[in-house]
């Protein structure tokens, strides 16, 4: 049985492929996927699944900030609670960014909690306290 970073890797992996069927073979009959912007909680891979299957426009894709070149997000966490950060494309050419928090119970993934935010302008009175990343600046559109 692999540890529970690789698991993580390798569901990572898939996700940045869209390989749903590698996604399934990693996660638990019973995950739980929340999304707690939105109050929603997902169970079970048949409903997981099926809200990849009809997702308006296509899945969205797990891309790099500085490209649509595939995911490069930061992990960290270790023992079973894992905590991801990325950014996603959506189907409608959106990058937002992604927080996921993965809990790993019996060598599969049991639980994730997703967070989404969109990127926004940085406001004028903090210029002279921060630098801002150019591409961070020019994906801004909120």
């Amino acid at each position: 049985m692999a540890d529970n970073r690789t698991v993580v890797d390798q569901y990572l992996e898939a996700m940045a492929m869209n390989d749903v069927e590698a996604q399934e073979r990693l996660i638990s009959d019973d995950i739980v996927e929340e999304y707690p912007q939105s109050g929603e909680v997902i169970r079970g891979k048949a409903n997981r699944r099926a809200i990849i299957e009809n997702y308006p426009g296509g899945t969205p894709k797990e891309t790099s900030r500085e490209t649509s070149k595939p995911w490069a997000p930061v992990i960290i966490g270790a023992g079973d609670r894992f905590a991801v950060a990325g950014q996603i494309t959506y189907p409608n050419g959106e990058t937002w960014h992604a927080v996921s928090l993965i809990e790993v119970r019996d060598g599969k993934i049991s639980k994730i909690t997703d967070y989404f935010a969109a990127p926004f302008e940085a406001p004028a009175w903090r210029a002279p306290y921060v630098e801002v990343e150019k591409a961070a600046a020019g994906s801004a559109s909120r």
